[in-house]
């Protein structure tokens, strides 16, 4: 499953979020595949259709980062190389904080500015941008805890190890 998972964040984000990156500037006026479900997105979140700071500055680091760590993810997992968890670790924490910082920056604008980027629809905002995003904040949330238990136990039985190396 975890093999799985971060084949499919590095894909989107490498691929989907890397077509709004360099199409941005024109975002309303393309035509195909990519630019008319990003269109169909910004329904939720009026943001991505005005190359909003936030947004693009999160997307860029997520193509030009985030994809490609969760790709070597993938390649960690199936060597069982013993990267796998500090890598993993620092993907998942960078999705818990884009995604919160996304969140965050909507609702105080929201609340605070009774600025709404979102179609009065309650599936536009509920369906595309609470779900489709929530997502990555429930399984990354999943993947972290389970890195920092293989890294806590491994920490651990190497402490056990050195104190009884050290009392032979």
């Amino acid at each position: 499953m975890a093999i799985l998972w971060f084949m499919l964040s590095g894909t989107l984000h490498c691929f989907f979020e890397g077509y709004f990156m360099v199409n941005h500037r024109e975002m309303a006026s393309v035509q195909d595949l990519f630019g008319q479900l990003w269109k169909e997105y910004a329904l939720s979140d009026s943001r991505y259709m005005t190359s909003d700071t936030l947004v693009l500055c999160m997307e860029t680091m997520t193509v030009l980062l985030w994809g490609p760590l969760c790709f070597w993810v993938v390649t960690l997992i199936i060597t069982q190389d013993s990267l796998r968890h500090p890598i993993q670790l620092l993907v998942c924490m960078s999705h818990l904080y884009g995604d919160t910082l996304y969140y965050a920056t909507s609702l105080f604008d929201h609340y605070a500015n009774n600025i709404s980027y979102s179609r009065p629809e309650g599936y536009y905002f509920w369906l595309y941008y609470f779900f489709m995003n929530f997502i990555w904040i429930v399984v990354p949330f999943y993947y972290l805890a389970q890195s920092i238990r293989t890294l806590s136990t491994a920490v651990r039985f190497q402490q056990e190890s050195v104190a009884r190396s050290k009392t032979r």
